[in-house]
């Protein structure tokens, strides 16, 4: 018998699969050129931003899933357990790499209520119990997170901490997104990248992103399911 949880991971692994020749495709396609241009040079200033790692302590996170928003949870329990140790913030970088189904958790309000992410990605709003419309996790309400007083991704990088987004999982499942909704890919893709929030980099991939960190000193640590 499947649990739910592999019902879903095989769900989703099903959209990226299905989108993947389609996505790799529009790599050549002209009509994809504007968007793509303009990414290309947002994903250039990647290096550099590896740069801003600070501190004598660092960690990265592999948010492959959102996992109940332990992505950003377990951000936030490394500043609060490095403070309580008299580590201060200035001290160390926690950084959560969005990848795979995570990187919905990039994205703001907008782009979740226009295209239904939280019934795409299985985020459920605990107020309602159902998909939800707005990206729990980045200024979170009472009773997004398990507990109270968790910072979201927001707060979290006003105190240092770094997040990135994978863009080959954005262009994947924008890639999808638009196949299931008859819509043109490329000025999805290009919508979602208009989307990402503030402070978050756009990466080439997100296991990439895992490989630079650790180059510049993070510890590694799984953070999906």
């Amino acid at each position: 018998m499947k649990t739910k949880n592999n019902s879903r991971r095989q769900f989703l692994g099903a959209i990226a699969l299905g989108a993947t020749a389609s996505t790799l495709g529009m790599l050549s396609n002209p009509i994809y050129a504007k968007s793509l241009a303009v990414m290309k040079s947002e994903l250039n200033d990647s290096e550099k931003w590896f740069k801003k790692i600070k501190g004598t302590h660092r960690i990265v996170y592999d948010g492959s899933t959102p996992h109940a928003g332990f992505p950003i949870i377990w951000n936030w329990a490394y500043y609060l357990s490095n403070n309580g140790t008299g580590t201060t913030d200035e001290d160390m970088t926690a950084m959560t790499v969005l990848r795979h189904s995570a990187m919905g958790l990039a994205l703001e309000d907008r782009l979740w209520k226009k295209y239904n992410l939280g019934k795409l990605f299985n985020v459920i709003d605990n107020s309602t119990g159902e998909p939800s419309l707005r990206n729990p996790y980045y200024e979170p309400k009472d009773g997004d997170f398990p507990l109270p007083g968790i910072d979201g991704i927001k707060r979290l990088q006003e105190r240092g901490a770094m997040f990135c987004v994978c863009d080959l999982a954005t262009k994947v499942y924008s890639n999808a997104v638009a196949q299931q909704m008859k819509l043109d890919p490329a000025k999805v893709y290009e919508d979602w990248v208009s989307g990402i929030l503030p402070e978050i980099q756009a990466v080439p991939s997100g296991v990439w992103a895992l490989g630079r960190a650790q180059e510049n000193g993070c510890g590694y640590i799984f953070a999906g399911e």
